[in-house]
């Protein structure tokens, strides 16, 4: 897997209108005085990152991001590039001048942050000028709170820092099975019958998946599809989970009682990496496609450019049969989204096999600020097996959304 280490970092990106002080507030939150970007002398710059020590996190990265009131041609890349930089923020600081009103683009790029359910504060800078009246009422609309300052003068600084430490997340893993197994349970892992054909990549989140179930004291029994039935029968009462491989799930249906967990690693992945509940809404949209509908396949990694694809082969083949419609098809490979996503009725996204959660995650946030449905790799292998909804019956919101949807 590629190094990943700046991506794992907490990111805070400092938003706002032009010289409203956002690299100001860098340099006061950073403590030292540090080289940022002059927009206006550099305009293909359109942001600065910068490294600070904060306690208890440890580095974090700040990022100086060009003003949102940029107009022309920089004002459309603006749209762009303020949807991939919130997408992958962890904490976004908007900071707005004491002086003024909250204008149109700060309303925008406060509505993004909804919609995409990224935690922000505002800052409200210059306060030595006097703070508006009106500007306050505008806030208080918002039901958020917000740090007056001045990073001129070094005021309320330190309790906009305190801040920005307690909305911070603790942690960006997402568990595998801790939150739906606890101290005593039993979970069956069913394995192919032929483990020397499944690859490392397909290995691991079993690993993984033990590993968890053991942490929380759980009780892990292994065994191959072809012996589940005598491994139910020799249990004293029957597993709290099920976990089975996709492709081998459809066979032991008849096993499992209907009221029992049963679910499959490919959705945990699903569920690990991005978000379970945006894919099953995704997969809905399949059947309302048209002809002529363009669906972006994308890749994280590159090497599927030179063998066998599954995005360009099964993939594509399922989604003409389950659509019956004349799809065009873009596949693109690389970590970021191509620069123009306007014409796309669905994203289909990889596994995500060789990158963090957190790219992945960034990734549908993209999407979904931009009201484009989008799947995975994994949900449609599911439901090409039809197995959905049965596999969704440990998670309750995935399964709500599946009965809302379908």
């Amino acid at each position: 897997m590629p190094s990943s280490s700046k991506y794992e970092r907490k990111q805070i990106a400092i938003m706002g209108r032009q010289r409203v002080g956002k690299s100001s507030l860098v340099k006061a939150l950073a403590a030292k005085n540090i080289n940022t970007t002059d927009v206006d002398a550099d305009p293909s710059l359109n942001k600065n990152k910068q490294v600070m020590e904060l306690l208890p996190f440890g580095p974090l990265v700040l990022i100086d991001t060009i003003g949102i009131d940029i107009e022309g041609e920089l004002g459309k890349k603006r749209v762009s590039d303020t949807i991939k930089t919130i997408s992958y923020t962890d904490l976004v600081i908007l900071v707005l001048d004491a002086r003024e009103n909250i204008s149109n683009k700060e309303w925008e790029l406060l509505s993004y942050l909804d919609k995409i359910s990224v935690p922000y504060i505002i800052a409200v800078n210059k306060i030595e000028f006097g703070v508006n009246p009106d500007l306050l009422s505008e806030i208080k609309l918002l039901h958020t709170t917000h740090y007056e300052i001045s990073c001129s003068e070094n005021v309320g600084i330190d309790s906009l820092k305190t801040k920005v430490m307690r909305m911070l997340p603790q942690s960006d893993n997402q568990p595998l099975i801790s939150d739906i197994v606890s101290q005593g349970d039993v979970v069956v892992l069913v394995v192919p019958n032929d483990l020397d054909k499944q690859k490392r990549r397909q290995i691991i989140p079993q690993i993984q998946t033990i590993k968890e179930a053991l942490d929380d004291d759980a009780t892990v029994v292994v065994t191959k599809v072809k012996e589940l039935r005598s491994t139910l029968y020799a249990l004293k009462n029957l597993p709290d989970l099920v976990l089975a491989d996709s492709q081998a799930v459809k066979d032991i249906f008849s096993e499992v009682p209907e009221d029992m967990k049963l679910t499959t690693f490919s959705i945990l992945n699903a569920r690990n990496k991005g978000d379970l509940q945006a894919f099953i809404k995704g997969l809905k949209v399949i059947k309302t496609l048209k002809d002529k509908d363009k669906i972006l396949i994308t890749e994280a990694c590159n090497h599927h450019n030179k063998n066998y694809s599954l995005g360009k082969e099964e993939i594509k083949n399922w989604l003409k049969l389950k659509s019956e419609k004349n799809l065009i098809f873009d596949v693109h490979n690389g970590m970021d989204f191509p620069a123009d996503l306007s014409d796309y009725k669905l994203i289909v996204y990889c596994s995500g096999c060789t990158i963090t959660q957190k790219i992945m995650q960034s990734k549908i946030k993209q999407a979904i600020s931009l009201d484009i449905p989008v799947v995975n790799y994994d949900t449609i292998i599911v439901s090409g097996n039809g197995i959905i909804p049965r596999v969704l019956l440990p998670f309750e919101n995935a399964a709500i959304e599946w009965e809302k949807t379908f």
